[in-house]
């Protein structure tokens, strides 16, 4: 990742945009790393791999949230 300060980042933002449109690049403030700067596609791709959805074994379920999800499975299918 390439590295760029504060100072340089204002000093001669068209390069560091066009550098951050090629990989990530790192701005730093009096030497310590502070923000990550990429294009809008990088970060997309990277919080669609942040998904917070998780597995549950059928007999793990409350009775209340079996109702739940048979419920939302019904309105799912009614919506199609």
């Amino acid at each position: 990742m390439r590295e760029y300060s504060s100072t340089e980042l204002a000093n001669n933002t068209g390069d560091v945009l066009s550098a951050a449109a090629q990989e990530a690049v790192e701005i730093t403030r009096h030497g310590k790393p502070r923000f990550v700067l990429m294009s809008r596609e990088r970060y997309e791709r990277l919080i669609a791999g942040s998904d917070t959805r998780h597995a549950v074994r059928n007999e793990d379920l409350t009775d209340a949230e079996a109702g739940q999800l048979i419920a939302a499975l019904e309105d799912s299918i009614r919506n199609d």
